[in-house]
């Protein structure tokens, strides 16, 4: 057994920057392909289904979705496609200059208006095993916050085109490797400072574990870093598109904190273990250090808007 180890740890000691580099290329290939092949992954895990056949998005909000890739960029784009997405707010995947392109999913309550709520009312959700009653005062609530001025949409739409367009998705599918090579780099460091090179086993491995835990930590201290960056850069970018979509911008996100304190008191404990009063999403796990505030992207945009004067 410990000959079999020793020969394991000198083929990882004699190989050991190209197994670094075939991982760390694995590891982004992995992170990246929903975004290369997001028509094959991840448009069918948020296609819209109604009645076991795929729902077609409508052309209201297909001319939306045109309408925002002009404002954005000036011109329509075939490296963008939209597809009706379930849920209540845009998602998005892809890398607009790879041959797939990027899709954005757009929900079924952006038909919805304030005099026509059918986008919502005609879905049944089921909160701790109940139904939500919509004529109810918290389901009229929660209709409410679902419900988006045109302005609304075109922010939420620009806010997903604005993220593809910038690399986000390269970006934070990087973040693994870099970090994974990390604690190749932390290994041989502490190994250096505490002259271990040839030191005993025993001794060698516990410095590997510790060089695993910095990696773990680098690793969610970055992603955070990343997201909370990529998010606000796309704010930004949406709502510099003209003063109607930074307004939109602002109406977009005092809807989600609506929406977060409404589903907060309907879930009971549970909801005051996701949402905070402020309508701000707690972390999923102690591993994950914060979301990206939606209080403060709206407060990022009203001075956005103060500032530039948009």
């Amino acid at each position: 057994m410990a000959s079999s180890f020793l020969k394991y740890a000198v083929l990882l000691q004699k190989y050991r920057t190209p197994l670094l580099v075939a991982s760390c290329g694995g590891v982004f290939a992995a992170n990246m392909f929903y975004h290369v092949f997001p028509d094959v992954s991840y448009r069918q895990l948020y296609q819209a289904w109604s009645k076991g056949e795929p729902v077609t998005l409508s052309d209201k909000l297909e001319d939306l979705f045109q309408q925002v890739l002009k404002d954005y960029s000036g011109s329509s784009s075939k490296n963008f496609s939209a597809f009706a997405s379930f849920g209540f707010h845009p998602v998005s995947a892809g890398v607009p200059w790879l041959p797939a392109g990027a899709h954005i999913g757009i929900p079924a309550n952006f038909n919805s208006t304030d005099d026509d709520h059918s986008g919502i009312t005609n879905r049944t959700i089921f909160i701790n095993g109940k139904t939500v009653e919509w004529d109810s005062e918290m389901g009229t609530a929660l209709k409410d916050s679902l419900v988006f001025s045109l302005q609304a949409q075109k922010f939420a739409i620009a806010r997903e085109v604005a993220r593809l367009h910038s690399g986000a998705p390269i970006v934070s599918a990087a973040v693994a490797p870099f970090c994974l090579g990390g604690v190749w780099v932390y290994s041989v460091v502490l190994k250096q400072v505490f002259s271990l090179h040839a030191g005993p086993a025993l001794l060698r491995g516990a410095v590997n574990l510790v060089a695993l835990g910095l990696g773990a930590v680098s690793y969610f201290l970055t992603l955070d870093a990343v997201t909370q960056w990529s998010d606000y850069r796309s704010d930004r970018r949406a709502a510099g598109v003209s003063r109607d979509y930074a307004k939109g911008g602002v109406e977009f996100y005092d809807k989600i904190l609506s929406r977060n304190k409404t589903l907060r008191a309907l879930m009971g404990q549970k909801g005051e273990e996701m949402y905070a009063p402020s309508g701000n999403l707690f972390p999923a796990n102690i591993l994950q250090l914060k979301h990206t505030p939606y209080t403060s992207r709206r407060e990022g945009i009203l001075a956005l808007m103060k500032r530039d004067k948009i």
